[in-house]
């Protein structure tokens, strides 16, 4: 059954999945390396569940690509499934994931996710998009050492936005 509160709070992801890389756009890469459109899609999986965060990260960088023209053609289709993948992959780990402890299920969700996501990216990449020019080195360069900055941002910024969700009654976090 359809919650109305994750419907709303998926839609002002979504919506704050477009416009937040707006800002990070006027600066050369600084997408690939900060990850703007990221950090929604993980909040969407972790707060909202499943379909939520999947619905989440399919919509999020279509509905960009329309208003915005970024991602851009050839970048869309594998930032679609490697998104889908997080706000998927998200919200099952926090499902699955049983423990008293919600740091380690925050965390187990969000690096599973991480980790899910760029696994889709480079198959993607791969098999459908390069050909023959995609390699495991060109993956790891793009997914894990530009993406650093990015990658450090969600692992800090996510647990605390989480907790404070909770903390101002938002959304729950224990089940």
């Amino acid at each position: 059954m359809l919650d109305t509160k994750k419907m709303v709070f998926t839609a002002m992801l979504i919506a704050l999945g477009v416009v937040l890389p707006v800002a990070f756009h006027s600066v050369p890469d600084a997408g690939r390396v900060f990850l703007p459109m990221h950090i929604p899609v993980l909040l969407c999986g972790i707060l909202c569940g499943f379909p939520y965060g999947l619905v989440c990260g399919i919509i999020t960088p279509l509905l960009s690509s329309l208003v915005n023209g970024r991602p851009q053609g050839a970048m869309l289709p594998s930032m679609l499934c490697e998104l889908a993948a997080y706000g998927g992959v998200a919200a099952l780990l926090m499902h699955l994931v049983r423990t008293k402890n919600t740091y380690v299920r925050i965390y187990a969700s969000l690096v599973g996710a991480m980790l899910a996501g760029r696994i889709v990216y480079g198959i993607v990449n791969a098999v459908l998009f390069r050909m023959g020019d995609y390699s495991l080195q060109g993956w790891m360069t793009s997914s894990f050492v530009t993406a650093l900055p990015g990658i450090a941002i969600q692992l800090v910024l996510i647990p605390a936005l989480l907790f404070a969700f909770e903390r101002a009654g938002i959304m729950r976090l224990r089940d």
